[in-house]
């Protein structure tokens, strides 16, 4: 389905500074470039459905907050030259005109890779073993050749591997083509395919050997460019969360509206709208650049405020012991110390934790082990604030 509305937005934690190449109330196709990075001119923010621009809104230093646009029907679609798609130059001229390299994602730090950054190795994930998540093998059901033909064309960016990480099962790609991609099996068990704990694991990212990751289903769209000139904006997502009627999966566009995916399917009373899951989500108007799941909560009209001697005597300034289990253990798929990481991080030891692989990690990928620990141990937050230090302090 296409939503009446939809909004671009940058991947989290990032605000590139760009150019604008249209302004409001213009009509624009689907794929049209509507903003570039402004010293990469190439790397284009593209419209994700025929629509018309509603509302540009930038941030000071003319960065990218978000650019809504408003559905017209029977509108066209940008078709690209292919011809050059064979050398590396030409395929990422392509991936940074046609609006994919945006869907682009680098370990360390997160956000979008340079337009000129050559990874070590490249991730492709076709597991997602979040609570609710849509299959991605459903995502790619009649899509296995455009599939290969994108994994094919990811080579010409590196000099290192290309992993396909997939739950196990049938191969999703031919043997002729897995002995050129090393294909890897991960557990149905969340975070068995948590991106950054698939990184850490098979090819640990480091400051001068950036890794690359992103949706298989991505690749397929990857493939079907090459082959059409014409990008799939489309992706397979999941609605669902308590406060919903029925759960169900649509295709939607990149940057839907919540509200239109999930109207008149939401149970009556106050809700909120999480874009992404349960675990890692946040609330939103727009599904986020990477996100594949909208979940739908109840809100508490009354929180309960405890009493205060209770308050008193739960509640401490000082951070609350990290006790080793086997939950804990299991919030890291064992690829990680979890108790001896997360004092690390705690302690904010950016040099022991660099040794000890955060810098494969991003917020998601430890999302879970934030909810073993009830949510007080602010996790994501810590790890952002030391990739930061991290980038400041070793990476200038």
């Amino acid at each position: 389905m296409t939503t009446a509305e939809a909004g671009l937005r940058p991947q989290s934690g990032t605000a590139p500074r760009v150019s604008l190449m249209v302004e409001e109330d213009t009509v624009v196709v689907q794929g049209a470039p509507v903003a570039h990075i402004r010293n990469n001119p190439d790397v284009c923010f593209v419209a994700p459905m025929p629509a018309r621009v509603a509302r540009i809104s930038l941030l000071q230093g003319h960065k990218v907050s978000e650019i809504v646009f408003f559905h017209e029907p029977d509108g066209d679609v940008v078709s690209h030259d292919t011809t050059d798609v064979k050398t590396e130059p030409g395929l990422r001229r392509l991936m940074q005109r046609s609006g994919f390299w945006t869907w682009l994602r680098r370990r360390p730090f997160g956000g979008m890779p340079s337009a000129d950054e050559r990874p070590a190795a490249i991730v492709v994930m076709a597991a997602d073993t979040r609570p609710f998540a849509p299959d991605p093998r459903l995502a790619l059901e009649g899509r296995e050749e455009a599939l290969c033909r994108g994994l094919t064309a990811l080579r010409l960016l590196t000099d290192g591997p290309v992993f396909l990480c997939q739950e196990a099962g049938a191969a999703l790609i031919e043997s002729t083509e897995a002995r050129r991609i090393r294909v890897i099996d991960t557990g149905p068990r969340h975070p068995q395919a948590a991106a950054g704990l698939c990184i850490h694991r098979y090819y640990p990212a480091g400051i001068d050997t950036p890794v690359w990751d992103l949706h298989a289903e991505d690749v397929a769209a990857l493939g079907t460019l090459l082959a059409t000139g014409r990008l799939p904006m489309k992706r397979l997502v999941s609605v669902g969360g308590p406060a919903l009627r029925e759960s169900r999966l649509v295709r939607a566009q990149a940057g839907a509206d919540l509200r239109g995916l999930t109207h008149r399917h939401v149970l009556p009373g106050p809700h909120k709208l999480l874009s992404g899951s349960v675990l890692d989500g946040h609330p939103a108007h727009w599904l986020a650049p990477r996100h594949r799941q909208v979940t739908v909560l109840p809100r508490d009209t009354l929180p309960k405020r405890p009493h205060w001697l209770i308050a008193a005597l739960t509640q401490s300034a000082s951070p609350k012991p990290v006790i080793p289990t086997a939950a804990l253990d299991q919030a890291f798929a064992g690829t990680l110390p979890a108790a001896n990481f997360l004092r690390v991080l705690s302690a904010g030891d950016d040099e022991t934790a660099m040794k000890m692989g955060v810098l494969s990690l991003l917020e998601e990928d430890i999302a879970l082990a934030d909810y073993v620990l009830g949510g007080e141990a602010h996790l994501p937050e810590l790890l952002r604030g030391m990739l930061d230090r991290i980038r400041t302090e070793f990476s200038a």
